[in-house]
């Protein structure tokens, strides 16, 4: 028989609500924030921190959920793409772009894309193309070719969105 190790008490603020949940030493955050705690927009893809569609926000920084346990996260706090949106699910200027350009197609990666630049737009509003080019280099997307999301990273960064607020850090 397996023996079954105790679970550590893990509470965090997780899009601005501080939640609590149970998690076992060694399971890692993507699975502690879609099956604990329910937020199941944050996506697995490689589990090994290559392909990006496990990015969060983790005290405000982008950082691969897949890499981290979630007993490391006690305090801490988490944005996903679920924290975006406003509270009558309007998106942000972000995800409107990325809605324009059709910057997505299945989906997969999105939540992850979202996130990264959610991250870098906060701490430089001004990118350059070839700076976008560079963030997007973190991310895998088998569908889109990349183009349409640089297009709408710079359609934000250039002011054309409708409202340029990506969210406050």
């Amino acid at each position: 028989m397996i023996e079954q190790k105790p679970k550590q008490r893990v509470t965090l603020t997780l899009n601005g609500r501080k939640v609590t949940g149970d998690a076992e030493p060694r399971l890692l955050l993507t699975d502690f924030i879609r099956h604990t705690l329910g937020a199941t927009g944050t996506h697995v893809g490689c589990e090994h921190g290559v392909c990006g569609c496990c990015t969060v926000l983790i005290d405000g920084v982008a950082s691969r959920s897949c890499l981290a346990f979630a007993v490391q996260m006690d305090g801490a706090t988490i944005e996903t793409v679920e924290s975006l949106a406003d509270d009558e699910g309007r998106m942000n200027a972000l995800q409107e772009a990325f809605r324009r350009h059709h910057a997505l197609q299945c989906g997969f990666c999105t939540a992850g894309i979202l996130m990264s630049f959610t991250d870098f737009l906060r701490r430089k509003p001004d990118p350059t193309r070839e700076e976008v080019v560079d963030i997007l280099g973190g991310h895998l997307c088998r569908c889109t070719g990349y183009t349409n999301i640089v297009d709408a990273v710079m359609d934000v960064v250039e002011g054309h969105a409708p409202q340029r607020d990506i969210g406050a850090a």
